[in-house]
């Protein structure tokens, strides 16, 4: 069963990165205004964030396996209603719904995997999630470019449409047999937001996962725009990024992942950090594309690090009735993470340099800030 929750989450994350080659050109041929086109590219991520915390709360209340039925079946229907397009204000209403409804699926996976996971071996699960997502981000813009090329965008949606639908269906009669288990779940006490708050390692894997995706939206923003001033087209950019994803997977899959048990999560979150942070330092610095893809093979090793070690600090500090709502603000600091990583450095008008450099700084002096103190377990209310 766990594996077809990664299946799951693998789909899930093959919706979001299938849109990024797509939705720019979708939007401008609607005859969108480039102020538009920016809009509705950002919508999805705007209502996701809003989606993963509806998506916490009812899952605490609900049960994962509700809320991951309804996520697959409403998301499958939301990426149907693309054909429907016929202007640029009609797209941003899609996006929006869109984003929202996708956002209660990952949540609910996450907590599920959690739930499910042996003791000992929570952090070997969070690397092989954190696999599945890798994958989705190395296959599904390149699926998206070649159908698109090929045929048009609304197919590419369609094809992750019906794939989350069957999903849905699936779901229904793989993951049934939990429900009377987490009946436990909606009889869990009510806990309030600040009280995640207080614990210091939640509050360091939402920096973390804010971080992350905040080092994402510098990637997507200014790595391209670095490639052409090295004299290098689109497609080595994409290259680029398949080093990071493929170095990540591997590190995931492979014995490897057994480290993420055997060592505390504080430490390889620092070790994963401070591996993005210098690869993006000296990306700022690099005038050889060669030196590039090194830099590239180091972030993969950080984000290989990084990413367990997140969900590994949630799950070992939050109690399993409040997981749901824990992974919801967890997920939403990921999508506001990817908006203002592209949009702090816009406002900012920082130069590709200025952009890496700035970056890289900024999760190394994370990276020695996780290596505070560790605190209580948040224990549920009576």
């Amino acid at each position: 069963m766990r594996i077809f929750v990664y299946v799951i989450i693998f789909f899930s994350f093959f919706d979001l990165f299938t849109q990024l080659p797509i939705m720019s050109p979708f939007a401008e041929s609607l005859g969108a205004t480039p102020f538009l086109t920016g809009l509705a590219v950002g919508m999805y991520s705007f209502s996701n964030t809003i989606g993963n915390i509806l998506s916490g709360f009812l899952t605490d209340k609900k049960g994962a396996f509700r809320v991951l039925l309804a996520g697959l079946l409403l998301t499958g229907a939301s990426l149907l209603l693309y054909h429907f397009v016929v202007d640029a204000w009609s797209l941003l209403a899609i996006r929006f719904l869109h984003g929202l409804l996708a956002g209660l699926i990952v949540p609910a996976a996450f907590t599920y995997l959690a739930n499910a996971a042996e003791e000992g071996k929570k952090g070997k699960g969070a690397a092989i999630s954190g696999a599945f997502v890798g994958m989705a981000a190395i296959i599904g813009p390149a699926f998206s470019g070649i159908v698109a090329s090929r045929t048009n965008e609304t197919t590419v949606l369609t094809v992750t449409a019906l794939a989350l639908l069957l999903l849905g269906v699936l779901t229904l009669f793989r993951l049934r047999t939990n429900v009377k288990a987490e009946k436990k779940a909606e009889q869990a006490d009510r806990m309030k937001v600040r009280d995640f708050f207080k614990s210091t390692n939640v509050v360091k894997a939402f920096i973390g996962a804010f971080l992350l995706m905040f080092s994402q939206g510098v990637l997507a923003y200014m790595l391209p725009l670095k490639v052409i001033l090295l004299g290098y087209d689109s497609q080595t950019s994409g290259m680029l990024l398949s080093v990071f994803g493929i170095v990540a997977v591997l590190i995931f899959l492979l014995p490897t992942n057994r480290v993420f048990d055997r060592i505390q999560s504080t430490s390889t979150l620092a070790f994963g950090m401070t591996m993005m942070g210098i690869s993006l330092a000296l990306a700022s610095q690099v005038k050889d594309i060669s030196f590039l893809y090194v830099c590239m093979a180091l972030y993969g090793i950080g984000f290989a690090f990084l990413f367990p070690s997140l969900n590994s600090l949630l799950v070992e500090a939050v109690a399993p009735a409040h997981r749901g709502k824990a992974y919801g603000y967890f997920y939403a600091f990921f999508s506001f993470g990817v908006v203002a990583g592209s949009g702090v450095t816009g406002l900012l008008a920082l130069t590709i340099a200025e952009g890496f450099l700035f970056t890289g700084i900024l999760l190394i002096i994370a990276a020695i800030g996780s290596l505070l103190k560790e605190p209580p377990v948040i224990k549920e209310h009576h």
